[in-house]
């Protein structure tokens, strides 16, 4: 019984305090927001941070994500216990997972902005977004489990930390975006500095069970200077600029790569089938266009029989035809400038196809002429060859090139055989199989 009237005690201050702040000035109200963060900067040792690639860990995150999603309104039950949707299906998206004495208690997924968009984009306009440099990434399906909701951040800000981390040195993303309960929204503007997106609120929003929703977006490259104007003097526990940008988490276990790839692909065509077709019928329910652009991102034999049948009228659905692969490789050409001197640039490569590669570059690069080409493909592999830079794609600061190879060398023919070959990121672990 006192256990009973404390709980309803504690309800009632809860509730009138969040009451009384929100009648704050939108700044003084913000401020207190922040004076709230409680990031334990040591984290218990039993709390492991992981990318979900098993299919325990994969159900695990998506029955989190269902039980949090019926409790919020956000989707009725489904029969499987699960939420899955077709982003969840993409090689594309990676979801994160917080487990607690092994068993997943936390989870997010980022869905990397790809041929189906991402979910929010159907409401939100993301122009201004694109307008700058550097890639966009949706995130999508948080959730904690029933347990640790109240616990004062215990999963959530390692998660956040986890995904930022990930972001910023594996996933190539600079922008993220956000759609979320109004009811939310104030968390990632104070804590995190998330800045709305145009057509602020969305009174229904489909992927969330026509629950009303807000758009935001985060900058990456400018977030840790706004944190640590805000953080810095504040103690451990709510430094937030120090828990993004200097703390050292034993807790994550990062993804092992052999090469400088920027995806992390987990479904096998067992687990596609197991997801989308035996648990769910996500898959039979979609539109031809992307039942096509599926079969054009899966394009290997032992993923045609898990993958939805094609109607007869798609011909007419354009798709790009050679597939391509996102990578972030430092690289170097050299080449005789008209004065006869050679020159030595350096270029970082963004995307790799079997027939040639795109490059960012600082400097302006003269076309249709053959350099001398050194990529860095991973740690220990470096490629040697000669390519030709044949046209320029301007997009914000820096110049985007397109290169077509010459005669590849061996280190090559091995990286692109084993990214077009492979299912899952740790298969390239033994690329040479793929020869």
């Amino acid at each position: 019984m006192l256990k009973r009237v404390g709980l309803l005690i504690r309800k009632f201050l809860h509730v009138s305090v969040r009451k009384l702040i929100s009648w704050l000035p939108r700044d003084q109200r913000f401020k207190v927001y922040r004076s709230f963060a409680d990031c334990n900067p040591a984290p218990s040792s039993r709390l492991e941070l992981k990318i979900a690639e098993t299919q325990e860990e994969l159900e695990a995150c998506f029955a989190v994500l269902h039980d949090a999603y019926v409790d919020s309104g956000f989707m009725k039950p489904d029969p499987s216990g699960m939420r899955v949707t077709i982003y969840h299906a993409l090689p594309t998206t990676t979801t994160l997972c917080a487990k607690y004495d092994g068993e997943v208690v936390g989870t997010i997924s980022l869905i990397r902005e790809s041929a189906l968009g991402v979910p929010l984009q159907k409401i939100f306009d993301l122009n201004s977004v694109r307008e700058k440099e550097g890639l966009i990434a949706e995130v999508s399906a948080l959730a904690v489990h029933r347990r640790f909701r109240k616990t004062g951040g215990s999963i959530l800000f390692p998660l956040m930390k986890f995904m930022y981390e990930y972001c910023t040195t594996f996933f190539d993303t600079r922008h993220l975006v956000i759609a979320v309960n109004p009811s939310h929204i104030e968390m990632y503007e104070s804590l995190l500095f998330f800045k709305r997106l145009t057509a602020n609120m969305v009174e229904s929003y489909d992927f969330v069970n026509g629950a009303p929703a807000i758009g935001a977006t985060l900058d990456l490259k400018e977030a840790l200077d706004v944190f640590k104007k805000h953080y810095t003097k504040k103690p451990p526990h709510r430094n937030l600029y120090a828990y993004f940008a200097q703390v050292k988490l034993p807790n994550i276990k990062f993804p092992n790569r052999r090469f400088y790839t920027t995806n992390d692909p987990v479904l096998t065509p067992e687990l596609l089938d197991h997801f989308f077709n035996v648990r769910t019928k996500t898959f039979e329910n979609l539109s031809d266009r992307k039942k096509v652009l599926l079969h054009s991102i899966y394009d290997l034999p032992q993923y045609r029989s898990v993958l939805p049948v094609l109607s007869s009228n798609v011909d007419d659905i354009p798709v790009r035809r050679h597939q391509r692969f996102s990578v972030k490789c430092p690289a170097r050409i050299s080449f005789q400038t008209s004065d006869g001197k050679e020159a030595k640039v350096a270029i970082e490569v963004i995307e790799v196809s079997r027939y040639g590669f795109q490059a960012r570059a600082q400097n302006v690069l003269p076309l249709n002429i053959w350099c001398d080409t050194t990529i860095q493909l991973g740690r220990a592999d470096v490629s040697h060859f000669r390519s030709l830079a044949l046209r320029e794609n301007n997009n914000g600061q820096d110049g985007f090139y397109g290169f077509r190879l010459g005669e590849p060398d061996i280190i090559w023919r091995k990286f692109v055989s084993a990214l077009y070959s492979s299912t899952t990121h740790g298969d390239l672990d033994t690329a040479t199989r793929f020869l």
